[in-house]
């Protein structure tokens, strides 16, 4: 077995690497750029290199420096990780030059398979159903138009060595084929450093399942269930769950088996992913085979007990797998929600800056991974599993260099519907603060009626959020629970203020009983009657609530049971009242005197300052393009300039009619959020 390892990647995955090479007493060495130097990944790692600027195209994918870090430390074998240099043959041929071992599989795999061409070229000449489309790769934007219209809109538009929905544009007529054409070939330029771009069609209404494959060097081959991917944004994947509500069970072992002989025909070893398009007659349809791991590992390791690192570790060892097809079981139901650093407020823009507060839900040991070891030491064992691969930390940055994601939250339990509420209650109690997430939209999906049914396609946030997502409006009864709940933190908070101010020894005196709670253009008048164990909260209407916390002014998550029904809320204070947000709600609620209630209702609304004569950058990025100059006049839907953030580009538009008066910004300039990269008339 290796004595040390490196990981050639950063982030969460390369602390996942990490964790599982402690369990199995082998020294790691991290690398990392400029604005990785504080990284998760460097301070877990036993060794650390420097190895450049914070770009990737200057660091992480760059083949030299990470060969020169090999060298520096001695180390004997090298995983990739995901993304980066993964999948790339050039370093997997390097590294055999160099004699140091690759976790991964051969190179005549990656070639053959990492390659999206000709793995579908293989997999149509060992009869697996493939989607149409054009097997060549498309020389410019006008190419692309033609094979689109031979195809059929509407197409996908892929880079062949892409991944991780990178360098991928759906097209729906010859505009979007040519600029998503260009898009895609800067993406997969930036991203995979080859730009190289085919077409398919794009089907719709599909599901995305996929397989997960492990094989060794001496031809054993097994597959560990499926994945389902369908909840996906831009063709990246945001909530992943294993095994599928839509499978059965010969449909699950027609496509496992398929994936294991897909293997072998390319003599494939190591941990890899058979993908899918799955109709709604469960047909299914090859789509690409990713030869290394997948971001959503987790789910397959949290129903089988397989631990997917340490298995691709022992394989590149040169070690036989231990366990054969007939030993894979499927227990329980794992979910995954990938919390990423964009804001679902804003159209699901990248967001960067620092996390000035990052307290994820105590970690769970549950399910079949007890078999192998828990994943942290101070992990806890439950009847449920709470599981979080992060790479960041309270107080750490987040950086625009990078993928946005912040962590991989993952729940278990015993069947679907318990992970489900296991995930709803990780998710209310995990606590970001500093920059914009996707938590409030995580928690909208998981009480999603349709995503609790398991009836979802790939076009499921296309089609249930289609003016993106705005939070969620709470029904009557979990308002009037939250009024309960505000109430009585608000008596507690002016106890402790009357307390603090001396006024007076008794002071729960100076306390009312009477409140007017507003929240959700709602206004509920109640009288508290509060006792040593809690406090009970009447409405006008003679119902009431029994509400009991521990909560104290200033925590920033509040516990509760209403009506022995626990609640969590993240508290924040407002100017009379609290900012509480729970299962992607975001609450201003505000707690009042009779009297101050009335006096409230004469105020006027304060009205947000008129900007729509300016472009803002909605994101901090790096402007790549501008497409128009000063006296243009530009029409409704006209692309206006490109801002890039986190790898992904992103086309500004222009909303009506109008004409420029002065642009602000040029190509290579980095922006905030909200500066005027151009104004109008």
């Amino acid at each position: 077995m290796f004595k040390k390892i490196l990981i050639a990647n950063r982030g969460e995955i390369a602390c996942r690497v990490i964790k599982t090479a402690r369990k199995m007493g082998i020294a790691t060495v991290a690398i990392y750029s400029d604005a990785d130097r504080n990284a998760l990944h460097v301070k877990m790692a036993d060794e650390a290199v420097h190895i450049g600027p914070p770009p990737a195209n200057e660091s992480y994918i760059v083949i030299d420096k990470v060969m020169d870090a090999i060298r520096q430390t001695g180390a004997e074998a090298v995983h990739p990780g995901y993304g980066f240099l993964s999948e790339n043959p050039k370093f997997a041929q390097a590294l055999e030059a160099e004699g140091v071992a690759f976790i991964g599989p051969p190179v005549g795999a990656i070639e053959k398979m990492g390659d999206k061409i000709t793995s579908k070229k293989i997999a149509m000449e060992a009869d697996v159903s493939t989607v149409p489309g054009v097997m060549g790769l498309i020389d410019d934007a006008e190419h692309a138009v033609t094979i689109s219209n031979q195809i059929g809109y509407p197409v996908m538009i892929k880079a062949s060595a892409g991944g991780g929905g990178k360098g991928m544009r759906i097209a729906w007529n010859d505009d979007e084929a040519r600029e998503g054409f260009q898009s895609s070939k800067n993406e997969a330029a930036n991203s995979f450093g080859d730009d190289r771009i085919f077409i398919e069609k794009f089907v719709t209404q599909p599901r995305h399942i996929e397989i997960q494959v492990l094989c060794d060097t001496h031809g054993n081959g097994v597959y560990l269930g499926e994945r389902e991917c369908s909840i996906q944004r831009r063709q990246q994947k945001v909530i992943e769950e294993a095994p599928s509500p839509f499978l059965d069970e010969a449909t699950r072992k027609a496509m496992g088996e398929q994936a294991v002989a897909l293997a072998h025909a390319v003599d494939y070893a190591s941990a890899g992913t058979v993908e899918f398009i799955v109709d709604g007659e469960r047909n299914f349809y090859f789509l690409e085979m990713n030869t290394r791991l997948q971001v959503e590992h987790p789910v397959t390791e949290l129903i089988t007990g397989v631990d997917l690192v340490e298995q691709m570790i022992r394989v590149a060892a040169g070690e036989e797998l231990s366990f054969a097809q007939k030993d894979v079981t499927l227990t329980g139901w794992a979910m995954e929600s990938r919390l990423y650093a964009e804001d679902p407020y804003r159209g699901f823009l990248p967001s960067t800056g620092r996390l000035s507060r990052y307290i994820p839900p105590v970690e769970v040991a549950a399910g079949p991974l007890q078999d192998n070891g828990k994943w942290q030491d101070d992990a806890q064992i439950g009847d449920t599993a709470v599981r979080n691969d992060t790479g960041v930390f309270d107080g750490g940055e987040i950086s625009m260099y990078y993928d946005p994601m912040i962590a991989k939250l993952c729940t278990w339990a015993p069947d679907r519907a318990g992970s489900i509420e296991a995930m709803r209650t990780a998710l209310d109690g995990f606590e970001i603060e500093g920059i914009g997430h996707n938590l409030p939209f995580l928690s909208a999906v998981m009480d999603h009626p349709k995503f609790v049914l398991g009836d979802m396609t790939t076009a499921f946030i296309e089609e249930e959020y289609p003016d993106g997502f705005q939070g969620v409006e709470l029904d009557e009864a979990a308002l009037r629970r939250i009024a309960a709940t505000a109430a009585a933190m608000h008596r507690v908070a002016e106890i402790r203020r009357t307390r603090v101010s001396g006024r007076m020894d008794n002071h729960e005196r100076h306390v009312g009983d009477d409140w007017v709670v507003s929240l959700q253009g709602h206004s509920y008048p109640v009288t508290i009657s509060a006792d040593r164990d809690g406090s009970s909260v009447a409405f006008e209407d003679g119902t009431s609530h029994r509400v009991t916390s521990a909560w104290t002014p200033g925590d920033q998550l509040a516990k509760l049971n209403v009506d022995d029904n626990p609640l969590v809320l993240k508290v924040g204070k407002i100017s009379g009242g609290f900012r509480l947000r729970t299962r992607g709600a975001d609450l201003k609620v505000h707690v009042r005197s009779p009297r101050q209630a009335e006096l409230a209702m004469l105020m006027p609304e304060k009205l947000p300052p008129d900007t729509s004569k300016l472009l803002l950058c909605p994101m901090p990025g790096l402007i790549v393009k501008v497409d128009v100059a000063v006296g243009d006049e530009v029409q409704e839907g006209q692309t206006l300039c490109t801002v890039e953030a986190m790898k992904m580009e992103n086309i500004l538009r222009a909303e009506r009619k109008a004409t420029v008066t002065k642009i602000n910004a040029a190509a290579g300039d980095s922006l905030a959020v909200d500066e005027v990269i151009m104004e109008f008339e």
